[in-house]
């Protein structure tokens, strides 16, 4: 016999009537939740470095740390809105409720987009780690040809129906920051101890320093390092007192990701020049972890770090991989299930009892972004600028979500509250959240005038979506701008 169900801490929430069919199990704490959102904040370092490099040069340390500022106004957001709405849409969720199906959807549809390119840069950075032991795959056919095959792979195993197991998602985080960290001391003592001027050259040389634009443009693309900062959020509804431990989570997540980040960037400038970091042929763009590496003076070092390096980098890659096909069809499925989008992505396997068709769908897409890479030499960063154009737009929409729950309902019960309140109308509205607002929009906005393939792309992506789902709702007899039943539940 099925137990009634009871709200638990943290349910003290805006709910629509259609959820209370289904429950999501809480069975998450804080590792769990911490090693999703490292694995996905923390793992864009091994490509999202070198892709800030390529623009930035020099001042890729300072890109990051400026990027850091606004994760940190992102990661404040979506703790108040994660525990507010514990549920697994994360920011379309936030939107769905703050104003409506329409801006819902806009919201996921952008989400969707930098599930795709996590799919498609993920598999693309697998090849250059893995040329350590098989040197042709760091050319542009064969490493993109194997980056598909990947994306292949995951794609018929996830209609299959393979499973992730959280706690080998726990150890592959330990491992790879204790790897990290490691690789940072052994950085600071043999490279940048002994000769501290190489990095102010590297970073203030002459020909080192980017111009303004590139500077402003590297900014925005460090936004890419931290962009999976979603992922907590979205497993808010399978968290056990989410009003205690996602607040700490996202703490856990800011100290580490900012710690390392600033540490690995500035060691890999101690290590070896901007231009080579930056160069995606000849240099280490595309394996910027491995290129620290193989830049250590020792020899015996180089050898023994290099083999588990390149090793550790391109499971984290594949679980990121993974985890984009995984996230992408769940948000179709969720999409799907709110009557945003057509119900053949709600469609399950008779067998599998998987999202097939969403899986298939997405799997495919995020091939045919990849397609360039065949050929275009300037691609790589070209992918990382389309992954900023989702993702901040998806930020964007948290923060305006929050800013308007804050005016449109004040009395809803928020677990976590921001702080740092100004009044505006007797409405109190978070610093963070304006901030933050502020801060993506402007990102987004330089991303979408300085980026021609990022802007045309991600545009198309967007249009494609509303087309679909203007057709979709007309022909289900819905209204576009719906705005679901609101309901509360006390706290227990």
């Amino acid at each position: 016999m099925r137990d009634k169900w009871q709200p638990k801490p943290g349910d003290r929430v805006l709910r629509p009537r259609l959820t209370r069919r289904f429950r999501l199990r809480r069975v998450l704490d804080i590792p769990a939740l911490f090693s999703a959102g490292y694995g996905n904040v923390g793992g864009s370092i091994y490509y999202a470095l070198g892709v800030v490099a390529v623009v930035a040069l020099g001042a890729t340390p300072i890109a990051l740390i400026a990027a850091g500022i606004v994760f940190i106004f992102n990661s404040l957001t979506y703790t108040e809105g994660g525990t507010m709405i514990p549920e697994a849409g994360g920011s379309a969720s936030f939107a769905r409720y703050a104003f409506n199906d329409l801006g819902g959807f806009i919201s996921g549809w952008a989400l969707m987009l930098s599930y795709i390119v996590t799919i498609s840069i993920s598999a693309f950075t697998i090849p250059p780690y893995l040329s350590y032991f098989w040197p042709v795959l760091k050319q542009p056919v064969p490493g993109t040809a194997l980056a598909m095959g990947i994306i292949v792979l995951f794609m018929v195993l996830n209609i299959i129906g393979i499973k992730e197991s959280t706690k080998v998602n726990v150890l592959l985080i330990v491992i790879g920051i204790v790897t990290q960290v490691a690789l940072v001391i052994t950085g600071l003592v043999l490279i940048l101890m002994p000769h501290p001027q190489t990095l102010m050259q590297n970073m203030f040389g002459e020909g080192n320093w980017p111009s303004t634009t590139n500077l402003v443009f590297g900014i925005a693309i460090a936004s890419l390092c931290f962009t999976g900062v979603e992922t907590i959020a979205q497993l808010a509804e399978e968290t056990r007192s989410p009003e205690k431990k996602i607040p700490r989570a996202y703490a856990l997540l800011i100290v580490a990701v900012l710690a390392i980040f600033t540490s690995i960037s500035i060691v890999a400038l101690a290590a070896m020049t901007p231009q080579l970091l930056a160069d995606p042929v000849n240099g280490w763009a595309r394996d910027p972890v491995a290129g620290i590496v193989a830049n250590l003076p020792s020899a015996t070092l180089r050898q023994i770090l290099a083999p588990p390096v390149a090793t550790l980098a391109a499971i984290l890659m594949i679980t990121g991989t993974n985890a984009g096909i995984i996230g992408s069809s769940r948000l179709a499925f969720n999409l799907a299930a709110q009557r945003q989008f057509p119900r053949a992505l709600n469609r399950v396997h008779g067998q599998f009892r998987t999202p097939y068709i969403a899986i298939a769908a997405f799997s495919l897409l995020a091939m045919l972004i990849l397609v360039p890479g065949f050929f275009a030499a300037g691609f790589f960063a070209d992918l990382g600028a389309l992954y900023v154009f989702g993702s901040l737009l998806c930020f964007a929409m948290a923060h305006a979500s929050i800013l308007s729950l804050r005016i449109r309902r004040p009395d809803i019960p928020r677990p976590f509250k921001l702080g740092w309140n100004i009044k505006v109308l007797k409405r109190e509205l978070p610093l963070p959240a304006i901030l933050g607002l502020l801060s993506t929009s402007a990102v987004w906005i330089i991303v979408v005038l300085t980026q021609p393939f990022s802007r045309l792309t991600g545009f198309a992506w967007m249009v494609a979506g509303l087309v679909i789902y203007y057709f979709y709702r007309r022909r289900a007899g819905l209204p576009l701008t719906q705005t679901p039943t609101i309901e509360t539940h006390a706290e227990v």
